[in-house]
């Protein structure tokens, strides 16, 4: 590869050159949402960063392959090895099959992420589907003799680890502290130490989610899937593993730990981590209970939202940012990123409509060069953006009269700013006009009211029938006090 990029690495806590295990080949792994919920501007962000890094280093000439996991089974309340399973829970309260919520959950996120010209990964495993690979992953690791049996339910022994390995390696933890600090909690006292973390655990008889293994009838543990499906698809050493800062600890380290003790290695050789979005300083999380749906920025339903948002204003809004820097949400920060969006389109037809000239007074060639900087500097995107804002400065000087490009320097920057701006940054082309636009607001209003006339005749199989169907065409309809709202979303 002719660009040096250089990326952070987590575990060594700098920047380090880019040198993939195989030449010519990236294996990227990222931890996907567990599917629970709605998807919320939290899940944008690793989802808008992973792309971005996805789509360049593609543009850099390597064969990527992107495994992205949906966890819909084994990740409990508040992230511990005890309490109720989340998508259990949330079939417990609809009164559905587990499964049923995963699969609802999952295409929810698929509309979102479309939406936002997020690109499907190359393989997206779910965590119910490799059972049989957790299983076979723990039995290596109580093999190698770092994992224990305690009530049908298997451990990590993290203390033994720690003598042979060292823990702590990715977050910093010291495993003192951390047994000093950890109070006991209900459960545990199966464990040998209060550190150590479930590879399996044995099913209550109220649990709905659980298989049969050599221990138990029960379910695997959260981390105990990452490690598997990785290994599975990209081999027991892999270039770049990625996901939310809140992912560190523990489930990060506890990934290092697994892959360590079961093949002898560190499985993953640059860690990269994006950090945060907050809403006034508070991190933004379903846990929290102050998230933003992504539907309810493109409809503009929630109470904080001045109005609703398009999604490539959300996504413009993420990459404002270095993935690594905290993001704050507030209107005013969607309103500023519209209005920079804006431009870029306008600047992008301006180009389209340029004459050549026979000399040229602007060095496209450098321009080019600083946009690969940015990116090659630990993919800095709000850096590539202020490159592209730029090129506006000299698409308007050369409509103005004020500057020139020769034909073949024209054809260059026309190339390279649909390279930076939609291939790489991955903007859509917003293709519908103000007319289009009118006339199916006027045809959905239509809808609608028959949708609403059926509800108020207790018609239920009708009013469902058309919200279903509108659904399947990419069409949201969410119940307000205010009446009906709708969203379209991309497929």
């Amino acid at each position: 590869m002719k660009e040096k990029l250089f990326v952070y690495n987590t575990l060594t806590k700098k920047k380090e050159l880019f040198i993939p295990l195989h030449e010519g080949r990236v294996g990227l792994y990222v931890c996907g949402p567990t599917v629970y919920g709605e998807p919320h501007l939290g899940h944008a962000r690793p989802a808008v960063t992973f792309d971005l890094i996805f789509r360049y280093l593609q543009h850099l000439g390597y064969k990527v392959r992107y495994v992205r996991n949906i966890t819909d089974v084994g990740h409990l309340e508040n992230d511990a090895d005890e309490g109720e399973d989340k998508i259990a829970k949330k079939a417990r309260l609809e009164q559905l099959e587990p499964m049923e919520i995963a699969q609802f959950y999952i295409d929810s996120y698929h509309m979102a992420m479309d939406a936002l010209n997020v690109k499907r990964p190359s393989i997206e495993p779910r965590a119910s589907g490799h059972i049989i690979e957790q299983i076979e992953m723990v039995e290596k690791i109580i093999e190698k003799g770092y994992a224990y049996v305690s009530n049908g339910s298997v451990y990590f022994d993290v203390v033994k680890f720690d003598a042979d390995f060292g823990y702590g390696k990715l977050s910093g933890r010291v495993l003192d502290e951390l047994l000093a600090n950890t109070r006991t909690l209900d459960g545990q006292d199966e464990k040998r130490n209060a550190a150590d973390f479930a590879l399996w655990k044995k099913a209550a008889p109220e649990h709905i989610m659980k298989w049969n293994s050599p221990w138990s009838l029960g379910f695997p543990g959260w981390h105990i899937e990452c490690t598997a499906m990785s290994t599975k698809y990209l081999g027991e050493q892999f270039d770049i593993h990625g996901g939310g800062m809140d992912l560190l600890f523990p489930h990060h380290e506890s990934e290092i730990c697994q892959s360590t003790a079961a093949n002898g290695i560190e499985s993953v050789k640059y860690w990269m981590h994006n950090n945060m979005i907050t809403i006034n300083g508070q991190k933004m999380g379903k846990s929290l209970g102050n998230f933003i749906t992504l539907n309810e920025f493109f409809n503009g339903s929630h109470a904080l939202l001045d109005r609703k948002y398009a999604p490539m204003t959300i996504r413009f809004f993420v990459l404002q940012a270095h993935y690594r820097g905290t993001l704050d949400f507030s209107n005013e920060a969607l309103i500023a990123a519209e209005k920079g969006l804006s431009k870029l389109y306008a600047a992008a037809e301006t180009l389209q409509k340029l004459s050549p000239r026979t000399t040229s007074t602007e060095n496209i060639q450098a321009w080019i060069d600083r946009c690969h900087e940015a990116m090659n500097d630990d993919f800095n995107s709000p850096k590539l953006i202020a490159e592209i804002f730029d090129a506006t400065r000299i698409i308007n000087s050369i409509q103005q009269g004020n500057s020139s490009l020769t034909e073949s320097d024209l054809e260059l920057l026309k190339e390279n700013f649909n390279l930076f701006f939609y291939d790489i940054l991955g903007m859509k082309r917003e293709n519908q006009t103000s007319e289009s636009l009118g006339t199916t607001e006027e045809l959905m209003n239509v809808i609608l009211d028959i949708r609403q006339n059926a509800k108020t005749n207790k018609n239920w199989e009708i009013a469902d029938a058309i919200r279903n169907k509108l659904n399947e065409i990419g069409i949201v309809i969410k119940d307000t006090k205010e009446g009906a709202i709708w969203e379209k979303i991309t497929r």
